[in-house]
């Protein structure tokens, strides 16, 4: 399951949120708009959200959206990879609108569970022959080269 929050509005709107919201998920994208510097500020909030309700394991993905409007930027990216190294983060600047490193970005997540799956399925068989319910799937993670001509990187 994958929660993404998008910072749009006032936050005391989402207050209400639960760790029922939050189950089952292994990735949460924070997105914020770049053009918007209050969107970025919030994020120290919505990571406490998240780290607050998720399962501590949960690869998360802090992203700058409206990268296309590089003329109307209010954040810049060095303080948004700041934040991501501080708090151990994804990164990656995106354009919804020209699609620019969107499917990087989730492919960027699925790489990261697909690492993490395989550190727990690799600690589970030295547990005396306990399986888990992952042993034997395939995660076929396309090449990366078809959409990394955006801004940005990950991890």
């Amino acid at each position: 399951m994958l929660l993404i929050l998008f910072n749009i509005s006032p936050r005391v709107r989402y207050r209400a949120l639960t760790r029922a919201y939050y189950r089952g998920a292994v990735v949460a994208m924070l997105v914020y708009d770049m053009t918007k510097r209050q969107t970025f500020d919030d994020m120290t909030w919505w990571l406490e959200e998240v780290r607050g309700h998720a399962e501590k394991n949960m690869v998360i993905m802090l992203s700058g959206n409206k990268c296309d409007l590089e003329s109307q930027r209010a954040v810049p990216v060095e303080d948004a990879q700041e934040f991501a190294e501080r708090e151990n983060l994804c990164f990656m600047e995106t354009s919804a609108l020209e699609s620019t490193n969107v499917e990087s970005a989730f492919r960027a997540t699925l790489t990261e569970i697909y690492m993490i799956v395989g550190k727990k399925s690799l600690s589970a068989d030295g547990d005396c022959g306990k399986s888990t319910s992952l042993k034997g799937s395939v995660v076929l993670v396309p090449n990366q080269d078809a959409d990394s001509g955006g801004k940005g990187g990950c991890c």
